[in-house]
Parts: structure tokens; C-alpha cells; sequence
């Protein structure tokens, strides 16, 4: 091979890669994609916020108002689960847990014959009213922690109603049914009117309607 078959051929090459460089920064001009400050990808994701929990609980209505409408019948019918473990009868036997006739008002740890816990022990100064039965039934283990009750409890507001409406049949004498708190109104703040101003900011009136005397035989 002469020089000149030799010089076309290394012309040819460096040619190729003069284009293919160029081609390259061409490319790199047109398609420039910043760097990230972090390497990766940002992903969102939506918080469970603990707020939000907060106002669902909130939301949620007292025992004593969920009460008032609360069905007995559905609640004994949501109570057969439980009798694997209890009896509802009066007279009843202990089984796993104790009899649960005259539950309501009892005092707490108290049923003749059954072997308490301690967590439950501990709680016997007080009675079984219907907002600690309500906190029982819904988290046995938070209400009363190291309790050997087995039951994941009931987190449904209106079925946990129900079932302290039927366990308060269970009695010859049935506890009054608690008084449902009143629903807050929210009423619009006043503002007094400034001295020497009435309520639409006129002029205070400097004379009075003479007072009207109450009626007789009040």
C-alpha cells in the first residue's frame, strides 16, 4: 500500500470521528437536561396525618347520644360471638369470662365466683357505667392493659351502642339510659357598641322610654 491509499484511509477514519464528535455536542446542546441537586426521584406521597385521626375521633359521637337510638335486639344479636366465653343469663355460669347479667352498674371485678385479673383488679374501685363499658368493649387491651380477654373489640360506634342498649336489659332493675349532651350552638360574637354609639353607630338617645310595669300576679 502506497502513502496515498495510506493518507486516504486515515482521512476517511479521523473524518468519521470529527462527525461523530459533533453530531455528539449537537446533540447535547438541543436534549440538555439539568443535573438534580439530589440524585434520584422525588415521589409524593400522601401523609397519614395524625390530625386527621384526631378530627375523625372528634367527629365521632358520644356514647350517651349514640344511645338514645341504640336496638337492643341488634346488639344481642351482635353478642353471639361472645357467647362462647359468656353467659347472659341471671344466675348464669362463669365460663372463660364471667356472667354478664346485671353487668351495667356493677361494680368492676365484683361477679362472684370468677377469677379476675389484675389489670381488671385494679379497676374495682369503680363501676361499670356506660362510658367505661364503652371504652371496654371498644379496646379491651387499652382499657385495661394485661387483661386476659381475648377480644380485638368492637371498633364500630353504632354496634358497640347496640351492645350496652342489650346489656342494659340484662337487670331487673335497668339503669337510667345517660343524658345525651346538648349540641353547642355556635353563636356569632357581639361586639358592644362604643360609648356614646348605638348598635349601628348613631348617636346614643339621651331619653328613655319610661319603663312598662310588670304584669300583675307575676
Amino acid at each position: 500500500m502506497d502513502s496515498f491509499e495510506f493518507n486516504k484511509i486515515a482521512g476517511a477514519v479521523l473524518g468519521t470521528l470529527l462527525a461523530t464528535f459533533g453530531l455528539h455536542l449537537i446533540a447535547e446542546g438541543i436534549f440538555h437536561a439539568e443535573k438534580p441537586a439530589t440524585p434520584g426521584f422525588a415521589i409524593a406521597v400522601a401523609e397519614s396525618s395524625g390530625e386527621a385521626a384526631g378530627a375523625t375521633q372528634a367527629a365521632a359521637a358520644p356514647i350517651a347520644t349514640l344511645l338514645q337510638t341504640a336496638d337492643p335486639a341488634k346488639g344481642q344479636a351482635a353478642t353471639k360471638p361472645c357467647q362462647a366465653c359468656h353467659m347472659f343469663e341471671k344466675g348464669g355460669q362463669n365460663k372463660v369470662g364471667p356472667d354478664l347479667w346485671g353487668v351495667v352498674g356493677r361494680q368492676i371485678a365484683s361477679h362472684e365466683g370468677f377469677a379476675y385479673s389484675d389489670a381488671l383488679k385494679a379497676k374495682s374501685g369503680q363501676k361499670w357505667t356506660f362510658d367505661l363499658l364503652n371504652e371496654f368493649v371498644r379496646d379491651p387491651r387499652s382499657f385495661a392493659p394485661g387483661t386476659k380477654m381475648t377480644y380485638a373489640g368492637m371498633k364500630r360506634d353504632n354496634t358497640r351502642a347496640d351492645i350496652l342498649a342489650y346489656l342494659r336489659t340484662l337487670s331487673d332493675s335497668p339503669e337510667p339510659l345517660p343524658t345525651a349532651p346538648a349540641a353547642a350552638e355556635a353563636q356569632p360574637a357581639q361586639t358592644a357598641p362604643a360609648s356614646g354609639e348605638g348598635a349601628a353607630g348613631a348617636p346614643a338617645q339621651t331619653q328613655q322610654a319610661p319603663a312598662e310595669p310588670a304584669p300583675s300576679g307575676q
